[in-house]
């Protein structure tokens, strides 16, 4: 006789001022130590810059600021999670990374109706876990297609020196 184990998902959970968040295992490529990035031109507060990971750019953006969180200035702790997404490896700074957690599925609530707009676009649910709720985060809508394009035009000015 076989049991068939209810399906799981797997969170990284980490911290940026003060709120636990949660984003999918499959979307974090890796968790790097924070160095500081090189600035990208004309680019909004919440896109600290790029890094090079391996022969490649990655942009660099603040999770506190872009989730309307209190800004903070990044310490030993901070890390940036590498995501890789469709629209290409982005990383987001963290104060710090937990865990890797996996989860019944249904013991992520729907977001309530108080994120709306882009915020409600960045939340997938709220996780209830150890008596702490976690925002989960849909990674790729933590940037829209109009600021991916941005970015690159950013990256791509600082390359070639415009």
């Amino acid at each position: 006789m076989t049991s068939s184990a209810a399906p799981r998902r797997s969170l990284v959970t980490c911290r940026a001022a003060g709120e636990l968040l949660a984003l999918d295992v499959g979307s974090v490529e890796r968790v790097l130590r924070y160095t500081v990035p090189r600035t990208l031109p004309n680019t909004a507060a919440w896109m600290r810059g790029v890094i090079a990971v391996g022969e490649q750019l990655v942009t660099v953006l603040d999770l506190r600021e872009r989730l309307g969180l209190s800004a903070a200035a990044a310490h030993e702790g901070s890390r940036i999670v590498v995501l890789a997404l469709s629209g290409g490896r982005i990383g987001f700074v963290v104060d710090a990374v937990d865990d890797v957690v996996a989860v019944d599925p249904a013991m992520i609530e729907a977001a309530p109706p108080v994120y709306r707009g882009l915020a409600r676009a960045f939340v997938q649910g709220i996780l209830r876990r150890d008596e702490r709720l976690y925002l989960v985060l849909d990674a790729d809508h933590l940037v829209t297609s109009q600021e991916r394009l941005a970015l690159g035009a950013a990256v791509e000015e600082l390359q070639h020196g415009r």
